[in-house]
């Protein structure tokens, strides 16, 4: 399975990660990029800006839950 496959399965399981997580499970150093050629590829996902200690801060990613009313398809 490539990376993209394995962010995108766990992003569709409703998880979300960060750049740390993806090294962590599954060996991506650039998880920006890989989200990226996701996008490109027309999945829709979301990002958080999260501040960390000292001023840092780092992106956390995830798709937006589908919910169906009324025969339409929104994200909430």
């Amino acid at each position: 399975m490539t990376q993209n496959e394995q962010i995108l399965e766990a992003l569709k399981n409703g998880d979300s990660l960060t750049s740390i997580e993806a090294l962590n499970r599954f060996g991506v150093f650039r998880l920006a990029s890989r989200i990226s050629d996701l996008k490109q590829d027309g999945y829709i996902i979301e990002s958080e800006r999260v501040n960390a200690l000292g001023g840092k801060h780092y992106s956390r990613y995830y798709m937006p839950t589908k919910k169906e009313e009324n025969g339409q398809l929104t994200f909430v």
